[in-house]
């Protein structure tokens, strides 16, 4: 039974408003140029690579969430999809550390995918913004047991949550050929 004075508590609401702020900001901050202290002599060659392989097993426990919340599996839905919040995590860490120590690499101008690409990471980009709220309030929803507000918000995070992780291997697939090792 879902329990109302639960979601009367406005800190959980409050620390979900300033990530949901902070991290596209953080994020953005290092897209565009601006770089916090750059740790001297760390290689970084290798996050988008394992960045791929999160957004990959992230996607994968997205699915496997879904089959098993389908299937009333509700313990293994909950490890999926803290799984899928785990891998997330570790991959935004991993994404700031990289974007923090390297350059970003353009897709080239002459190629005929150019179009194709920039509107896949433009998606990607703006939705993965809209996915950090909509991921904390679902699982603060289910982990304080309020049931129909996790299953109202899930409608709109899970179809954003997979568009994101899977468009962030495509992304990865089509731009890592032009990477500089």
């Amino acid at each position: 039974m879902e329990n109302p004075t639960i979601s009367r508590n406005r800190t959980p609401y409050t620390v979900i408003g300033i990530l949901s702020v902070a991290i596209p900001l953080v994020v953005a901050y290092l897209l565009f140029g601006g770089k916090a202290t750059k740790i001297e002599g760390l290689n970084v060659s290798l996050l988008p690579h394992l960045n791929a392989v999160m957004n990959s097993a992230t996607f994968i426990s997205l699915v496997a969430g879904g089959i098993a919340i389908r299937q009333k599996d509700i313990a293994l839905h909950r490890t999926f999809m803290m799984s899928a919040f785990v891998l997330s995590s570790i991959f935004l860490v991993s994404y700031v550390i990289y974007h923090n120590n390297a350059e970003s690499t353009a897709f080239p101008k002459e190629n005929a995918l150019r179009y194709v690409y920039l509107v896949l990471l433009l998606t990607h980009i703006l939705l993965s913004m809209v996915v950090v709220p909509l991921v904390l309030l679902a699982i603060y929803f289910a982990w304080t047991n309020q049931i129909a507000n996790h299953k109202k918000i899930v409608k709109w995070t899970y179809p954003v949550w997979l568009y994101v992780a899977g468009s962030g291997v495509l992304v990865y697939l089509m731009i890592s050929p032009y990477y500089v090792h």
